[in-house]
């Protein structure tokens, strides 16, 4: 009798992934059934935003609109924050669904039928004037309250002559929500105040809460929510805020009080979405860890296939551990991208590289899993 073979384990996964889509759609799409999640809807930043960023007048012609943004997969700048792409472009890939539209290169119910993008460069979980309440200037005047009114426009759109055909346009999509509120935590942080990036997640918590509350209401029945990143792994923040032996954690190399700022997040996150599973039982409410497969990466990098660096920019023009420097800052004069990008984890010093965010996908997936 012939042997038959397993399927390698990255096959496995998706297969895996497929089943659970399904049999989680059937479940929530009442009469008539659903085989498979048909769209994806994103809200989020940088990380997330797949255009959104191109387009808006504060950002549009901004570094990820110049080369060598994009070269490792689309040849060219695509909009998006890295060499290739992102975990938004894997996770539909994974799901098979088509790639969500930036809201912002859409008009009409037909651009945003196979889901959108809200995700912008830039955006953060807190209104602009909340944060300068709080000594606080943000830069890109979109927070996570606008891209939920930019939902509830598509909502309109794409609403159709009866509640069940909404609902099952719901039902049939899955909502993530990527790292909203990081930004908020690098300008607070910028002014060398970790006591007030603390003091901003409980809000930054609410304005998710919020968020997915529209969500909910509007029937979304599958939810992902990714958790903080660890900021104190960030070349960035390394590089800009140089401190003491005693900074930095042993196994990482990262700067330890700004990843505790990430840490009470994520458990503030967690408790909130456990929250609103005891108040909206039978929708699935996933919070998604990018946080534990970071640090891993970052403490042993050759174990997942990264160089020697893992805290060192591929992108830029800083030079040293880090790589980093504003005033190189990737697509900038007197920037250069290394040789090959898939060794790296973060690509420009604040976004990670196609490789990284691959590999940030299937841990993420293998935890929801």
């Amino acid at each position: 009798m012939a042997k038959v073979s397993r399927p390698p384990p990255a096959v496995a996964l998706v297969l895996v992934l497929v089943g659970l889509v399904a049999a989680v759609a059937d479940a929530a799409a009442g009469p008539r059934g659903l085989t498979c999640y048909t769209r994806v809807f994103a809200f989020g930043n940088s990380l997330t935003d797949t255009g959104n960023a191109a387009i808006f007048p504060a950002t549009a012609g901004g570094p990820f609109a110049r080369p060598p943004y994009g070269q490792t997969y689309f040849g060219q700048p695509s909009g998006r924050a890295s060499d290739g792409r992102l975990i938004i472009d894997f996770l539909a890939d994974e799901l098979r669904v088509p790639q969500p539209t930036p809201y912002l290169a859409g008009r009409t119910a037909a651009d945003f039928l196979n889901g959108t993008n809200f995700a912008v460069g830039g955006a953060t979980a807190l209104d602009q004037a909340f944060l300068a309440s709080k000594g606080i200037m943000s830069f890109v005047p979109i927070s996570l309250s606008n891209q939920t009114s930019w939902f509830q426009n598509v909502l309109r759109l794409l609403n159709s002559s009866s509640v069940y055909e909404q609902r099952k346009v719901m039902a049939s999509s899955v909502f993530y929500v990527g790292e909203i509120g990081l930004n908020d935590y690098f300008f607070a942080l910028n002014s060398n105040s970790v006591d007030v990036a603390v003091s901003l997640v409980p809000h930054v918590i609410g304005a998710i809460r919020s968020a997915l509350t529209a969500m909910i209401a509007a029937g979304a029945r599958t939810v992902v929510v990714t958790g903080m990143l660890p900021i104190g792994c960030e070349p960035q923040q390394l590089a800009l805020f140089p401190g003491g032996p005693g900074d930095y954690d042993p196994a990482t190399g990262c700067i330890a009080r700004f990843n505790e700022v990430a840490e009470r997040h994520n458990l503030a996150l967690r408790v909130m979405l456990g929250e609103l599973r005891l108040a909206h039982p039978g929708r699935p409410l996933s919070y998604a860890d990018i946080y534990r497969a970071v640090t891993r990466a970052v403490a042993s990098p050759t174990l997942y296939g990264f160089g020697g660096m893992p805290l060192a920019a591929c992108c830029g023009g800083g030079g040293g551990p880090y790589n980093f420097n504003f005033t190189t800052f990737c697509s900038a004069p007197g920037s250069a991208a290394c040789a090959d990008p898939s060794k790296s984890i973060s690509w420009d010093g604040i976004h990670f590289t196609e490789a990284a965010n691959r590999f940030l996908t299937r841990a993420m997936l293998k935890g929801l899993l």
